[in-house]
C-alpha cells in the first residue's frame, strides 16, 4: 500500500520517546485488517472494535513503561493514531466531515459527535465506577480520546446516556467513535461539506 497511490487515503506514523515506541498505519478504507499489540489487553480489544466498526484497516505496534503504569502507552497511541488519521485526510477535498451518534451496548448508551474541522477539542462527560477495566485504568480513556482528538485535529464529544456496566459503557465509546468517524469520513460531493470559508478550520 503506498501513500501516493491516488484515491488511497492511508496513514503510516511512528513516534519514540523516552516512554514509549509506538508506530501506526491505517486505511480508512478497509476494514478487514488489524493488527493491534500495545501490551494493554483490554485497550487491544477497545482498539479491535473500533477499527471493526469504522472499517478501519488498522496495525498498531506500542512499547512503553507499563511497569510504572498504561498512561503514557495510552496517551502515545492516541497521538500516533490521531496524527496517521490526520495524514490518511491531507488530501482530501470533501468530506462528509460531521456525524452524530448513539451508541448503544446492551443497557448503556453513549452520544458521540465528531466534527472534522481542523479545530481540535475533546468534550467529554463519562463517569466510570471502576477504576481499572482488566489492565487498562478507565481515566486513561479519556486521555485517549483527548490525545486522538488533538492530533486528529477533530472536534469529538462523548457523553454518558445511561448504563451501568463499565466494560459496555467503553465499548459503546469505542465503537460509536470508529462508526461515527467512518460517517464523517465517506466523500462527499455536498455543498457546505467544508466550510463558507472554503476550507475546514
Amino acid at each position: 500500500m503506498s501513500k501516493s497511490a491516488p484515491g488511497v487515503r492511508y496513514g503510516e506514523i511512528e513516534r519514540e520517546t523516552g516512554e514509549t515506541r509506538v508506530r501506526v498505519v491505517l486505511d480508512l478504507d478497509g476494514g478487514t485488517k488489524r493488527n493491534i499489540t500495545t501490551g494493554i489487553g483490554f485497550f487491544d480489544h477497545m482498539l479491535d472494535l473500533f477499527a471493526h466498526h469504522g472499517q478501519i484497516d488498522l496495525g498498531i505496534q506500542a512499547e512503553g513503561d507499563l511497569r510504572v503504569d498504561d498512561h503514557h502507552t495510552v496517551e502515545d497511541v492516541g497521538i500516533v493514531l490521531g496524527k496517521a488519521f490526520s495524514e490518511a485526510l491531507e488530501t482530501e477535498k470533501s468530506i462528509s466531515r460531521y456525524a452524530s451518534l448513539h451508541s448503544p451496548m446492551d443497557e448503556s448508551l453513549i452520544l458521540i459527535a465528531v466534527d472534522i474541522s481542523g479545530r481540535p477539542g475533546l468534550f467529554y462527560e463519562v463517569p466510570f465506577k471502576r477504576e481499572r477495566l482488566g489492565d487498562l485504568a478507565t481515566e486513561n480513556i479519556r486521555e485517549f480520546l483527548k490525545a486522538f482528538a488533538t492530533h486528529a485535529k477533530i472536534t469529538l464529544h462523548v457523553r454518558y446516556v445511561c448504563g451501568e456496566n463499565d466494560h459496555h459503557i467503553a465499548e459503546a465509546i469505542f465503537k460509536g467513535l470508529g462508526r461515527a468517524l467512518h460517517d464523517a469520513t465517506r466523500q462527499s460531493d455536498r455543498r457546505g461539506s467544508t466550510s463558507t470559508k472554503g476550507m475546514i478550520d
